[in-house]
């Protein structure tokens, strides 16, 4: 690649300098250096060139990245699981090997169970996988997703699974076997199966695995409750539009051979039968659909605004039709709307929002009507404002209202595809048949396109942060239940260990609210370190995602005060249970226990 790159540069180069060079005009020095030096960059080809990669790509590292802490924290648990079972058989094997059995067979038998489990819990995860894809499917827009998410399983990673599942056994089953396998042997005879504690060192390595499990629960909880605020963030936006109520579809009459002359006299007609439908109280038509992710623009030149050779002077652009502005409920702050008269036959009118205004120090009020404009550069200012809208979204939700400029589109000498926009009294759902029907009526031929409401495509606009928020989420909490029954059962093996121990305590005087808080000690500790740990862990991974949320700077205080209050609750619950059983131990039985 660095040698193509290197090759194909030299022609470039050359032709930069010597052909397109010479036709930049009226540019400053420093856009002209830049021009100069600019550079063919070659990439690799194997995952194709798609933007869907390109802007999903950080979203969907992010969720496997939060899987595979979910999958740690399952692991530590499972291998908390196996220790506590080797503890239990630590007797019988230091019968298996004092009769003769070599520790590498053990080692393997407790291998081959450790990743049998590991292997039904592939199987297992394959099946909630179908679910979650179906899951995923049903939140895609209805037009599009499919060419970007299918609902079937590849072979590939089916095989990751299958690897990945093998290596986590192996991975959190090789400790336990080899710490089982090398018992002292006359000690473990002599011991009862019921006093074995299972090691000092075992037990640590518990206290240990439990308290990552914590501090990788935080982590997960912070990042949820982040992209959770980010999604509120981005639900408050004012858009400048009223979308409840509101239908939009599209047409395109062009693609079925109609000519400029007719697609427009079939907008026209669409337009009053709309109209005409019952509990319809607003029809509007544009060429381009808001917030569905596209974009239109230009640069202009407006009179009065005076442009150097750097001046970025491009606006965005959408041709609409008449009542366009009181139908969407964006409110008409100076002049007037479009009427059916703005046709070819009348003068060029525009419509200009307040940011364009801002940008091309129009003024405010009405000091920008009756100025003359024009798309590009180099002719004459022969369209007229007629009329100042208040901002309102045009592409993206999470962006920034740009400037922009409306023309109607019955000045279009090209016109072949429209969006209407159907504003009604009635429940949307009843409307929208008979959006169909009236399509249907004038050319039963005429596929419609993108026919829904406008808050769905709103939803459809932030589908990223959605389904990102939901798995997140989801995630969080399943780490949060894993971590809370790991806690859960090695205090509650700890309190087991500890029964004969507790009762000489209670025995000699020891009151309940002692021995409890003994159990609640070893939860607050594990807490407070996982805690500790996990805190700088989503700091430095909020920094990662930045650019995935909306309106936030960093880790907000209070998303992680909150996340850390819910753990602590959650863990100081789940280690109350054992904490409770230790303080109902009967010291007599406790004394006898085995």
């Amino acid at each position: 690649i660095a040698q193509a790159e290197a090759a194909i540069n030299v022609p470039y180069t050359g032709i930069i300098r010597e052909v397109e060079v010479p036709l930049q005009k009226s540019h400053s020095k420093n856009y002209m250096d830049r021009f100069q030096n600019k550079k063919l960059t070659l990439e690799a080809g194997r995952l194709g060139f798609g933007v869907m990669r390109r802007e999903t790509g950080p979203a969907l590292a992010l969720l496997l990245g939060i899987t595979g802490f979910v999958l740690l924290i399952a692991c530590a648990n499972i291998e908390n699981l196996l220790l506590a079972r080797a503890a239990n058989r630590s007797r019988e094997i230091s019968i298996r090997l004092s009769v003769g059995a070599s520790r590498g067979q053990l080692v393997r038998q407790l291998l081959t169970e450790s990743m049998l489990l590991a292997l039904l819990g592939g199987i297992g995860g394959i099946i909630v996988a179908r679910w979650t894809l179906y899951g995923i499917v049903s939140m895609l827009p209805p037009e599009g997703g499919e060419i970007y998410f299918t609902e079937t399983t590849d072979w590939r990673v089916l095989l990751f699974t299958l690897c990945v599942s093998l290596f986590t056994g192996l991975l959190f089953g090789i400790f336990p076997a080899l710490y089982s396998t090398k018992p002292d042997l006359a000690n473990t005879l002599k011991d009862q199966a019921g006093q074995v504690s299972g090691g000092t060192s075992a037990t640590r390595f518990r206290a240990i695995l439990v308290t990552a499990q914590i501090g990788l629960s935080l982590v997960l909880l912070i990042s949820a409750g982040l992209f959770l605020k980010s999604l509120v963030n981005i639900a408050r936006v004012d858009l400048g539009i009223r979308t409840d109520n509101l239908i939009v579809f599209g047409i395109s009459p062009e693609l079925n051979g109609y000519t400029p002359q007719r697609s427009l006299a079939l907008a026209e007609k669409l337009e009053g039968s709309l109209a005409a439908l019952p509990g319809v109280n607003g029809v509007a038509g544009s060429m381009l659909q808001l917030v569905a992710g596209n974009n239109w623009g230009t640069n202009v030149s407006v009179e009065g605004f005076l442009s150097g050779p750097d001046t970025d002077t491009h606006a965005m652009l959408n041709e609409i039709g008449p009542n366009f502005f009181s139908t969407l409920g964006v409110s008409l702050l100076a002049g007037r709307e479009f009427t059916a008269a703005d046709n070819l036959a009348g003068p060029k009118v525009a419509i200009i929002n307040e940011a364009f205004a801002r940008k091309f120090n129009l003024g405010t009020g009405t000091a920008p009507l009756g100025k003359r404009m024009q798309r590009g550069a180099g002719g004459k200012n022969d369209i007229e404002i007629v009329g100042v809208v208040k901002d309102a979204t045009y592409s993206s939700v999470k962006e920034p209202v740009p400037a922009q400029h409306y023309t109607p589109f019955r000045q279009n000498k090209e016109f072949g595809t429209i969006n209407f926009y159907v504003r009604t009294a009635l429940p949307p759902e009843q409307i929208i048949p008979l959006v169909r029907r009236a399509v249907a009526n004038e050319d039963s031929q005429l596929p419609v396109e993108s026919l829904k409401t406008m808050d769905a495509q709103v939803k459809e606009n932030v589908f990223g942060d959605r389904m990102i928020t939901l798995y997140a989420s989801a995630f969080a909490v399943l780490a949060t239940l894993l971590a809370a029954v790991g806690l859960y059962g090695v205090l509650a093996y700890s309190v087991a260990r500890r029964t004969r121990e507790f009762g000489i305590r209670l025995a000699l005087g020891a009151d309940a609210a002692l021995v409890r808080n003994m159990v609640l000690k070893e939860v607050s500790a594990m807490v407070g370190i996982g805690t500790l740990v996990g805190i700088p862990v989503a700091m430095a991974l909020a920094k990662y995602f930045q650019n995935q949320l909306y309106k936030m700077e960093g880790a907000d205080p209070v998303v992680v005060a909150l996340a850390a209050a819910a753990l602590a609750i959650v863990a100081l619950f789940a280690g109350y249970v054992p904490a409770l059983r230790a303080t109902r131990i009967d010291p007599m039985n406790a004394l006898r226990y085995e």
